[in-house]
């Protein structure tokens, strides 16, 4: 299993906030895109579009009816 270093950003919906809530944590996985799904399996209408990089490192975008998270996998 790989570890990696996650950031969660999720965009704050709010008028005039442009804050977002941000979270770090270090997973151990084989499959970022599945955790990203275990993480939100509660999510009825889920999207996921991932980009990956030469670098082992994966960027998965999550819609979830509308409010867009982004979780970015480094490899530690």
């Amino acid at each position: 299993m790989a570890l990696y270093e996650v950031v969660r950003e999720i965009q704050n919906e709010c008028a005039n906030n442009q804050m977002r809530d941000v979270f770090f944590d270090e997973i151990e996985t084989e499959d970022p895109v599945a955790s990203v799904r275990e993480m939100l399996s509660n999510e009825r209408q889920l999207e996921l579009t991932v980009e990956t990089s030469d670098d082992d490192n994966v960027t998965v975008f999550a819609n979830c009816a509308g409010i867009v998270q982004k979780f970015v996998f480094t490899r530690i």
